[in-house]
């Protein structure tokens, strides 16, 4: 099921569309997902058809490794477009992965008489992919938009319609470390009825770097105001809320793999307060918030009152007391957020000192080392550290 309430009957035959000669072994020509009597993903381009086309992009998708050195299983796996795209083969193909139960979208080019994967980009949830109605792709005159046959119209950041072929935008003003929308509108189906007038995305933007998936769900609009101003590349920084949390494969991190903390859908942000330093003027405190494919996760966004420059928290799991440290230059912080009760009390170590100190939120130096902060609750004390060596 996607966010929008769409549900998508994966049916056993091969899509439909002729193929002359092509090979049993090669990769099925667009995706047998259907919606009622609409094939969500039917085979589209102009090569769409040319048997050599697809057994060269097959033998490059056998041949790809995700980073973990997984492969793609070829029967559940299908070409959604290929053809010229500025004057150059391309084939966009959705790979299923079952190693660690992801879908990717593979990005293909023609080098010669073969192909080669020059995009690759993970969806952490098995599916996903095929669900989605709007997919991103990358090509050297910008960004482009791949979308399903439920799209009705596609507006850009301006608002106005995007134009294009065979499902395929024309390229799109998306810069590249700044959040913009892209609506699409949706077309009544069996499983939409009234369709949708606005189905909102947010591009994170073009210096998003693979695997990871540059389009969060935007529902509400939350989203939108909550990354206006704030450069995107520094939130997907392996330090930053959307990059800091690495997946886990066998019981080890996988820094190459999508970010457990990488977005999904549900960005919102909220003034915590306001903190002062050395007597200057004060900053103010907002949590972040966001879905991930892992669950909730959020983020302390520090912004100075001179326009100096916005400083991130990484990202938090969701916990009853919430510890993010905030690294401010020349006084690294702690920011402690919780949910104030009567019954809530918060415990910090001996001598801190609290530059802020109210309900639900206490602000202290980020200590030497490693400390132990707990919140007593009226079952339950939780514990959380924070804290680590400075020059």
């Amino acid at each position: 099921m996607t966010a929008t309430g769409l549900s998508v009957l994966l049916a056993a035959a091969t899509a439909c569309g002729p193929v002359a000669e092509r090979q049993p072994q090669d990769l099925r020509i667009g995706y047998d997902s259907m919606d009622g009597s609409l094939t969500v993903w039917p085979p589209r381009g102009s090569l769409i058809e040319d048997a050599t086309v697809t057994a060269a992009v097959t033998e490059a998708v056998r041949d790809w490794r995700s980073p973990v050195d997984d492969r793609v299983h070829m029967p559940s796996s299908g070409i959604l477009f290929s053809g010229e795209v500025d004057g150059v083969p391309l084939a966009l193909v959705a790979a299923s992965v079952p190693g660690q139960a992801a879908s990717w979208l593979l990005q293909l080019t023609a080098d010669g008489d073969r192909y080669t994967v020059s995009h690759a980009t993970e969806y952490t949830d098995p599916g996903y992919l095929v669900y989605s109605d709007v997919l991103p792709v990358q090509t050297a005159n910008g960004r482009r938009y791949l979308t399903s046959e439920r799209v009705r119209r596609l507006l850009g950041p301006d608002g106005r319609t995007l134009s294009g072929t065979d499902g395929l935008t024309d390229p799109v003003d998306v810069p590249a470390c700044r959040a913009v929308t892209v609506t699409a509108a949706l077309r009544s189906t069996e499983s939409l009825p009234r369709g949708r007038a606005a189905d909102r995305l947010i591009d994170l933007g073009t210096g998003t770097t693979d695997p990871r998936y540059p389009l969060v769900r935007d529902e509400s609009g939350s989203g939108k105001r909550a990354l206006a101003g704030l450069d995107t590349c520094q939130l997907a920084g392996e330090d930053g809320p959307f990059g800091s949390v690495s997946r886990r494969v066998a019981d080890r991190n996988a820094p190459q793999l999508v970010p457990a903390s990488w977005p999904k859908a549900k960005l919102a942000i909220r003034t915590l307060g306001e903190v002062t330093l050395d007597g200057g003027e004060p900053a103010e405190l907002e949590q972040l918030t966001w879905e991930t494919a892992d669950g909730t996760m959020s983020a302390v966004v520090y912004r100075p009152a001179d326009d100096g420059p916005v400083v991130f928290s990484p990202a938090d799991r969701t916990n009853a007391l919430q510890v993010y440290e905030l690294p401010v230059p020349n006084q690294p912080l702690v920011v402690l957020s919780w949910r104030s009760t009567k019954d809530t009390t918060l415990s910090v170590p001996p001598n801190t000192t609290r530059l802020v100190d109210r309900p639900g939120l206490v602000v202290v130096p980020l200590p030497h080392r490693n400390e132990t902060f707990s919140l007593a609750t009226d079952d339950k004390t939780h514990y959380r550290s924070a804290g680590s060596p400075r020059d």
